[in-house]
């Protein structure tokens, strides 16, 4: 699927990600913290983030975007993967990695973006993302804008030697706004 070249909210833009987006990601997704709270597995460098850039641009399934603010500074990513159009089904990822970024409505107004490009734009019914049990804040930040728990995973996320619950939240269309 191809998303849209940009989307314009009121204080981030959505943008389709670029290969010069790899450097920023390659920093941001080698810090252990990001790592753990993000799930990641392995480390990274601008070249596999520049691959993943092209999977994402070339998905059949899925749209991604870099969140920028105004002035084209970026914030994160975010994406509906795995969309399933005959279920109506799809996930969503979002990541503002920075810290000095996050708490600031960013990830509010992303999310709402993306929610409604889902329901409206791809006639999704539900969307569903995953969270690693001890991202407190994700956990709750998704509540927050909506999202149930729906399930745990039971230590089904293993990181640096230790194991962590793994939770399935989704939002269904009838829930949002």
């Amino acid at each position: 699927m191809k998303p849209d070249r940009e989307i314009v909210g009121k204080a981030i833009i959505l943008r389709a990600q670029s290969s010069d987006d790899a450097k920023y990601y390659a920093h941001w997704f080698n810090d252990p913290g990001v790592m753990f709270r993000c799930g990641f597995t392995a480390a990274t460098d601008e070249e596999k983030e520049k691959q993943a850039i092209i999977r994402h641009n070339d998905s059949e399934d899925g749209v991604w975007y870099t969140i920028t603010d105004p002035e084209g500074n970026i914030i994160g990513e975010t994406g509906l993967l795995r969309m399933w159009p005959e279920w109506h089904c799809t996930d969503l990822s979002i990541i503002i990695p920075d810290p000095a970024m996050q708490n600031k409505g960013y990830g509010t107004e992303a999310i709402s973006i993306m929610l409604d490009m889902a329901f409206d734009q791809y006639d999704m019914n539900r969307v569903a993302i995953g969270v690693v049990g001890q991202n407190t804040n994700a956990l709750a930040f998704y509540k927050k804008i909506g999202f149930r728990q729906e399930g745990i995973q039971e230590q089904g996320y293993y990181y640096n030697g230790e194991y962590s619950d793994f939770v399935m939240m989704r939002i269904l269309r009838q829930e949002w706004r």
